[in-house]
């Protein structure tokens, strides 16, 4: 038997409970059947569950960080806005 199996696997949640456009919660990263069944799955589950929630919340970020660069590069390739003609 692990280690890991002698202790509970805690919620991920943060207290932040409100679903993106992908149905996912923005807190914690779960899906509604993930956070409904929650009680209900056995501790391989829940780190599973833990492993999606890991792998989304680097997506969610990988997406952030391009979105600023693209952000960053759209700005540089403005011209400052004192300086456009009337």
């Amino acid at each position: 038997m692990e280690q890991l199996e002698f202790f509970d696997v805690p919620s991920p949640c943060i207290g932040v409970c409100q679903v993106n456009n992908r149905g996912y919660c923005k807190g914690c990263l779960r899906s509604r059947e993930e956070r409904f069944n929650w009680l209900q799955m056995s501790a391989q589950q829940r780190r599973e569950v833990i492993r999606l929630c890991q792998d989304r919340k680097r997506r969610v970020l990988a997406a952030a960080r391009k979105k600023q660069l693209e952000l960053e590069l759209v700005q540089q390739d403005s011209p400052p806005q004192d300086s456009l003609p009337l």
